[in-house]
């Protein structure tokens, strides 16, 4: 029987930073999306002590509703955003 160890794998070799700068330039609004997704987050988290008379639970939901729907928005305007430039060949950025 021989075994094969040399085989290498290209998603194996790179590291975390390198495969999400990757992964950033395959599809640059999932980034866009997580960084919207950290802000609202962190400002919901920071007006929480001053959220007045409202229910510790409907800010939270609140603020997961906001979140999620930047997340969404982002990944829609991608899809178009990749769409358009595929399917057009005039419309493809520069450097492509």
């Amino acid at each position: 029987m021989s075994s094969n160890t040399d085989l290498t794998l290209s998603s194996y070799d790179e590291g975390q930073g390198s495969k999400f700068i990757r992964k950033a330039k395959e599809a640059p609004f999932v980034p866009i999306g997580m960084a919207g997704f950290a802000a609202i987050v962190a400002y919901g988290l920071y007006k929480l002590k001053s959220r007045g008379n409202t229910k510790m639970s409907i800010h939270l939901i609140h603020m997961r509703v906001a979140a999620q729907g930047f997340v969404v928005g982002a990944m829609t305007l991608g899809m178009f955003h990749q769409d358009i430039f595929t399917s057009v060949p005039a419309c493809k950025p520069p450097g492509v």
